[in-house]
C-alpha cells in the first residue's frame, strides 16, 4: 500500500477545502461495540451498557465502496470496547479487502485470548493505561485489570513483532502524581510509546447525554491547589525519564506533558487554553454502531447512515454547511479539545 497521496489525491483535497467536499478520507473510525468492560472514573461510556449495539457486517457491508472510493487507508476500530464485538474478525476481512490498515483502540483486558486474530488483522494497538499497577486498576475499576493487560500485551508480541504497541493514558485528578510511575510502567509493558491526553470536561462525547455539571468535573479536573503538585511530577517526570522524552517515547515529548498543565488551568482561568491544530472534519469521521456519522468524537452528528452511505452523509448539506462554518481557533468546542488530529497532505493515516 503506498505511504502517500498521489498527486490526483492531493489535487482532490486541495479542491475538497474550497468546497468542503470530501474526496479522500484518510482515516475512519469505526465504533465496532458500544459497550466497555472498565467503569473508568472519568468516562461514562459504562453506564450505557444494558443497551450495548454492535456495527455489524450488514451495517459495514453498505459504506465498503465508500470506503474504497474515499481511499481510507486506516480504519480505527473503538469502542465501548472492540473485543466484545461477537465477530469482529468478520469485519476485519471486509476492510483488509479494501487494502486498509487497522488501529485497534482497547482497553486491553481482552488482549490475551484474541492475540491470534489480533496478530492476524491488526498493525497497530493502542491500550489504555492510567497509572502504575494500583492506580490504574483503582481507575478503571477491575480488579487485576493491569496484570491481563501485561499478559496480552506479551501474548501478542509472542505472535508478531512487526504490531505497533502504544499506550494511551488520560491524565487526571486520580492520577496525575502517579505521571513518571506511568512512564516507567508502559516502558516495563515493553510498549512502543505512551501518549497522555487530558480528560474531556465539557463535552457530551463517551455517552453524556448532557456535559458534566460542576460537581462532576471537580471529581476529575485539576484543581489550583493540584497544579503545583503536577508540575512537580512532570519535572520528576523529565527527570527520570528524560532519554525517553528525546527518544520519542512519551509522545510529544515534555511539552506535551506542560500542555496538559495549561489545559488543567485554562479551566480554573489561570492560563489560555493550548492552541490546537486539528483538520479532523476533513480528514478522517467517526462511524458509530448506530449509523451516526460525526466529524470527530466530540462534535454532533452529521447525520445517518442507516439509510445511505458513508460518502453521501459526508457530503451531504448539512456537513458541508458544518465544516464551511467551522473555525477551529474560535469553536468552543476545539478549543478545550484534548484530543485532536492533524494530518498532513502525505500522512500515511497513522493516529
Amino acid at each position: 500500500m503506498k505511504q502517500s497521496l498521489s498527486a490526483a489525491s492531493v489535487i482532490k483535497r486541495v479542491r475538497g477545502r474550497l468546497t468542503h467536499e470530501l474526496h479522500t478520507l484518510p482515516v475512519l473510525v469505526l465504533e465496532a461495540h458500544s459497550a466497555c468492560n472498565c467503569r473508568c472514573v472519568m468516562c461514562d461510556i459504562w453506564k450505557a451498557n444494558a443497551s450495548r449495539r454492535e456495527l455489524t457486517r450488514g451495517d459495514l457491508e453498505p459504506h465498503l465502496e465508500s470506503i474504497r472510493t474515499l481511499g481510507v487507508r486506516r480504519i480505527v476500530l473503538t469502542g465501548g470496547e472492540p473485543l466484545l464485538h461477537s465477530n469482529l474478525w468478520t469485519l476485519c476481512d471486509l476492510l483488509e479487502a479494501q487494502d486498509v490498515r487497522i488501529t485497534l483502540l482497547t482497553t486491553g483486558i481482552l488482549l490475551a485470548r484474541s492475540a491470534e486474530p489480533i496478530a492476524r488483522h491488526v498493525d497497530e494497538v493502542i491500550v489504555s493505561i492510567d497509572g502504575s499497577r494500583p492506580v490504574h486498576d483503582a481507575i478503571r475499576r477491575v480488579a487485576g485489570g493491569f496484570d491481563r493487560i501485561a499478559e496480552g500485551v506479551r501474548a501478542v508480541r509472542d505472535l508478531s513483532r512487526s504490531i505497533a504497541l502504544g499506550a494511551r493514558s488520560v491524565v487526571q485528578k486520580t492520577n496525575y502524581r502517579d505521571l513518571p510511575n506511568t512512564v516507567a510502567a508502559c516502558r516495563a509493558l515493553g510498549l512502543d510509546w505512551v501518549s497522555f491526553l487530558a480528560a474531556d470536561l465539557t463535552t457530551t462525547a463517551f455517552n453524556r447525554p448532557v456535559p458534566w455539571n460542576e460537581d462532576r468535573r471537580r471529581n476529575v479536573a485539576l484543581s489550583s491547589t493540584d497544579l503545583p503538585h503536577f508540575a512537580a511530577a512532570i519535572a520528576e517526570t523529565e527527570r527520570l525519564h528524560g532519554d525517553d522524552m528525546e527518544a520519542g517515547f512519551v509522545a510529544g515529548g515534555s511539552a506535551s506533558l506542560w500542555r496538559l498543565h495549561q489545559y488543567y488551568a485554562a479551566h480554573l482561568g489561570l492560563a489560555e487554553f493550548p492552541r490546537v491544530r486539528c483538520n479532523a472534519p476533513w480528514v478522517s469521521a467517526v462511524l458509530e454502531a448506530d449509523g451516526s456519522v460525526r466529524p470527530c468524537f466530540f462534535h454532533r452528528a452529521y447525520g445517518t447512515a442507516r439509510q445511505t452511505d458513508l460518502r453521501t452523509v459526508l457530503n451531504s448539506d448539512a456537513a458541508r454547511a458544518f465544516r464551511q462554518q467551522l473555525d477551529i481557533r474560535h469553536d468552543e468546542t476545539c478549543r478545550r479539545c484534548v484530543c485532536s488530529l492533524q494530518l498532513g497532505l502525505r500522512s500515511n493515516g497513522r493516529i
